[in-house]
């Protein structure tokens, strides 16, 4: 499947005229709790050419496609993945963490990677985060089941906000980095390892009975997890060195 993927990003850079800096796998198999038949879901940088640039228009920054064996392949154009860079966007830095990676620039990989602490806001991280868990706690309906893909959409969000909240830095990508025996208690450790080997068989659409000491958990710590939020510091950081970046890859300066 990687070659495929390589082959399909030769191709996208050949019909839309650019150069991938950067593609990565993100979604549940980044985050390390795929099922059978979950898609791949491909996020990629690109840039195009330097007169692309020099122009009154807006042209079309991102390039979306639907490929055979379930390749779902978003790219953003370089400008477009720096402006939302300096917002702080979480999923953007997530790309950054994937463990999958099928492309990459190494200078400008390094580069982003060693600015990601600059423009994290552990603020906007926290309610980020627990947005994610909520909406997908609000798939269990009145009998207490919940579809599984959705049980660990609210796992991962509930633990990448305790991240953010305790230590004020870029939650992992991966879902096990998450699982510390130091933040959490060990039955609740224990359950979610059981989940895990639950969801490694069952397809995207099963659905389980939610675990009543899991959602008792969740409960408990989510309105703490607020309240820490507002103790932490909001950060802000000069876009200057994106700047330096765009203008490398543009124009071929240091």
């Amino acid at each position: 499947m990687q070659d495929e993927i390589c082959n399909a990003l030769r191709d996208l850079e050949r019909e839309h005229d650019c150069r991938i800096l950067f593609a990565a796998e993100s979604g549940s198999r980044a985050w390390g709790f795929a099922s059978p038949d979950s898609d791949y879901d491909i996020r990629a940088i690109y840039v195009k050419p330097r007169n692309w640039y020099l122009s009154i228009e807006n042209p079309k920054d991102t390039i979306e496609a639907m490929l055979p064996n379930d390749l779902d392949i978003s790219a953003w154009e370089l400008r477009k993945t720096l402006r939302q860079f300096a917002k702080g966007n979480l999923s953007l830095f997530e790309w950054f963490g994937s463990p999958i990676i099928y492309e990459s620039d190494a200078r400008f990989m390094a580069e982003m990677v060693s600015l990601i602490p600059d423009f994290f806001n552990p603020v906007k991280a926290v309610h980020h985060y627990l947005a994610i868990h909520d909406n997908a706690i609000s798939d269990m309906d009145d009998q207490g089941r919940i579809g599984i893909k959705k049980l660990f959409y609210a796992l991962r969000g509930f633990l990448a906000a305790a991240w953010s909240a305790d230590r004020e830095s870029m939650p992992p990508t991966e879902f096990d980095r998450m699982l510390l025996a130091e933040s959490f208690p060990k039955e609740i450790l224990e359950l979610v390892e059981t989940l895990k080997s639950q969801k490694k068989n069952a397809v995207e659409k099963q659905r389980i009975n939610m675990p009543a000491k899991l959602s008792e958990y969740f409960q408990n710590q989510r309105d703490f997890l607020e309240v820490r939020a507002k103790s932490l510091e909001k950060r802000s950081c000069n876009p200057d060195k994106l700047d330096r970046v765009l203008r490398h890859y543009i124009l071929g300066e240091c």
